[in-house]
């Protein structure tokens, strides 16, 4: 019987042993913010123009924040103007 090793299997047993998670809940974990961070440009921009339109901010702050927000992404992302932010947005 060959067992499949998990290709995070180091960082799992590492969140188990520094935190109250289970194996499961630590994979669960490790996948959830490796989709996180897997994200392209344009689905980020437009998941943060969703989430931060319905916090009420109006799009001259949104966009201010998604710029700002850009640069830091796992794969930094390059520098889109205003004018590209809301054609990502609204086409």
């Amino acid at each position: 019987m060959t067992v499949t090793r998990h290709p995070h299997q180091d960082l799992i047993i590492h969140l188990t042993r520094t935190s109250a998670l289970g194996p499961g809940e630590a994979a669960r974990v490790v996948a959830d913010v490796l989709t996180y961070f897997s994200e392209g440009t344009e689905a980020f921009v437009r998941r943060r123009h969703g989430e931060l339109k319905s916090g009420g901010l109006t799009n001259e702050e949104i966009f201010r924040r998604i710029s700002a927000e850009l640069p830091s992404r796992r794969v930094a992302a390059p520098e889109l103007s205003v004018r590209q932010l809301r054609r990502i947005v609204y086409g």
